[in-house]
């Protein structure tokens, strides 16, 4: 059984702060967060949460009020499965819709197959804009040396879909009829296909993280096919409307 609840006090930021360090193994003097804009960011008001499970924390949260009324979740990980991250997400929504908060923002790697197919099959998030190298070239042992491209996702907590999603309701999403394969993965690497058609798919790997110790070339070729395609067609105002198969993210020609 996993508890999800707010942090306030130094030792809970300290362990939160461990835990991170657990999933990334930061370079010394380089966490994404600290200890005190953990207890800053939670004495003014904003969302730090730990997820527990039997007492021992397994994932947190952090969290802050963005501009447009958004909340904008900054970091969330765990160091197990078993829906420890739909449980803080669920958490988190709770959190922001007592306070009046109706959408949710955070960025994530688009290259990220398991995460693309959470955030947007399961959650109902959908991304609205792609954004090159954000944080720049990263040096955490997941991240090490790759160009850190994300997706800015939005997550509209009272959206008719994604009401549908949190009580329960299925969330695999079928290939679209008449799709075009405009990026495939062709044994393991990127290939291009045609533009042409109104509803195009994008493939991302199946594991660019092991991808990026085992194969580093063809783990930059995929972070460059994925910008330039993806990255292009959302340029163009085309918007992801899904994530399918959960392989192929779902392209709208508007």
């Amino acid at each position: 059984m996993i508890a999800v609840r707010e942090l306030h006090e130094i030792a809970e930021f300290e362990r939160l702060l461990a835990l991170y360090e657990e999933i990334w193994h930061f370079e010394p003097g380089d966490p994404p967060i600290t200890i005190e804009l953990m207890r800053a960011l939670s004495h003014a008001g904003n969302y730090v949460a730990g997820a527990y499970e039997e007492g021992r924390l397994v994932g947190g949260s952090v969290a802050f009020f963005a501009a447009g009324g958004a909340l904008h979740s900054h970091i969330t990980g765990t160091t197990l499965g078993h829906g420890v991250g739909l449980d803080l997400k669920l958490h988190q929504r709770r959190w922001a819709l007592d306070r009046g908060v109706r959408r949710i923002t955070w960025t994530y790697d688009p290259l990220v197959r398991r995460n693309a197919h959470f955030n947007l099959a399961k959650l109902g998030a959908r991304p609205l804009e792609y954004l090159p190298c954000f944080y720049g070239v990263m040096t955490d042992a997941i991240n090490d040396g790759d160009e850190s491209d994300r997706l800015l996702a939005s997550w509209e907590l009272d959206a008719p879909h994604v009401e549908a999603l949190v009580r329960g309701e299925h969330h695999d999403v079928p290939r679209p009829a008449g799709a075009q394969v405009a990026l495939a993965d062709a044994d393991g690497r990127p290939v291009t296909g045609p533009r042409t058609a109104a509803t195009l798919l994008v493939a991302v790997p199946a594991d660019i993280e092991a991808l990026r110790r085992t194969d580093p070339g063809t783990a930059k070729a995929w972070r460059h096919a994925v910008r330039d395609v993806l990255g292009g067609l959302m340029a163009d105002g085309a918007r992801v409307t899904g994530f399918c198969e959960k392989s192929f993210y779902v392209v709208e020609r508007m």
